[in-house]
């Protein structure tokens, strides 16, 4: 049915989630984040309160594993779930139910966790795990979009694969990408075609965005021509290359 990647950059801490599955719209089903807190990948039976309800405890500092534990030993349905879940600091946690459909299971490591259920074996897992921790030169989005294409193409889901989804968040409330293929025969490869259209037509206008420490944003600053005599404050979680300008309004 599925299988996701729930992870952190440790040189910028954006925190974020890629799956894929065999039915629409995962990226509404499966994918959480939360800047600041982690990032939840919740699926085979989802049960979006473990990402709603883990989040917060992700945030008061509390470790995956003890946040799992207790939000599952509550879940009468932990049986036929699967979670991976993510902290701020790189700390990973995952779970597979003993009556998730095989074949089922999950690998953790410093700063992420992969699930997935319905594969042909642990394979498609494996090889998720490799291209992600052989890839910490790149983006966090890259490094998702690169291990999700890496396990469909090591066999995937068994009754292959209709929709996928990359979502990273950084240090702002708000996505620094939310790519989404809902519907599409080949969704892997639709996701990385996504994935360079949202870089070049899209994030610039996310980068002219106001953040926490500078309200008005460098889109209104260009368009009202505002000379305002200080340069944008760095932004390592949403920071991108100066030379993708803001676009035009919307």
């Amino acid at each position: 049915m599925t299988f996701s990647i729930a992870a952190r950059c440790p040189r910028t801490g954006q925190l974020g989630v890629g799956a894929l599955t065999a039915r629409p719209a995962v990226g509404k089903l499966v994918a959480h984040v939360y800047s600041g807190r982690g990032a939840v990948a919740t699926q085979a039976t989802p049960n979006p309160f473990l990402a709603y309800d883990g989040l917060p405890l992700l945030g008061e500092g509390r470790s995956p594993q003890d946040v799992l534990t207790e939000l599952l030993a509550r879940d009468p349905g932990r049986e036929v779930r699967q979670v991976g879940m993510v902290d701020r600091q790189g700390r990973s946690h995952a779970f597979t139910g003993s009556r998730t459909k095989d074949w089922a299971g999950h690998r953790t490591g410093p700063g992420y966790a992969v699930q997935g259920n319905r594969l042909v074996g642990p394979e498609t897992l494996a090889e998720i795990v490799r291209v992600f921790e052989h890839s910490g030169e790149l983006d966090l989005a890259e490094r998702l979009v690169l291990a999700i294409g890496a396990g469909e193409e090591a066999g995937g889901d068994r009754h292959g694969a209709r929709s996928a989804t990359v979502t990273v968040i950084g240090v702002q409330p708000y996505p620094l990408w939310d790519v989404r293929v809902d519907d599409s025969g080949h969704p892997a490869r639709e996701l990385r075609r996504l994935h360079g259209v949202f870089r070049e037509e899209v994030l610039p206008t996310i980068q002219g965005m106001p953040t926490r420490d500078d309200p008005m944003g460098e889109a209104a600053r260009q368009a009202l021509g505002a000379q305002i005599g200080h340069e944008t404050p760095s932004d390592a979680g949403n920071r991108l290359p100066s030379t993708m300008a803001p676009r035009e309004a919307l």
